[in-house]
């Protein structure tokens, strides 16, 4: 066994071990849900005004 204080070494050790992947899984999880969909970017082009009404009902088809 470890003697002394180096037993806060393998402590410190593994609660960076178990940090780095809360964050791995974070980033991870994170990654998929931030990305947007072509239906999303769709509607928002259409409530900006860069496409009309008939453009948006025909990729809306396209994409469904």
């Amino acid at each position: 066994m470890m003697g002394g204080g180096y037993w806060i070494l393998g402590l410190i050790f593994w609660v960076l071990v178990i940090i780095g992947l809360a964050l791995l899984i974070k980033y991870l999880w994170e990654g998929k849900r931030g990305e947007e969909s072509a239906l999303e970017i769709l509607k928002k082009k259409y409530a900006r005004g860069e496409i009309s009404k008939e453009e948006f009902e025909e990729k809306k088809k396209d994409l469904l």
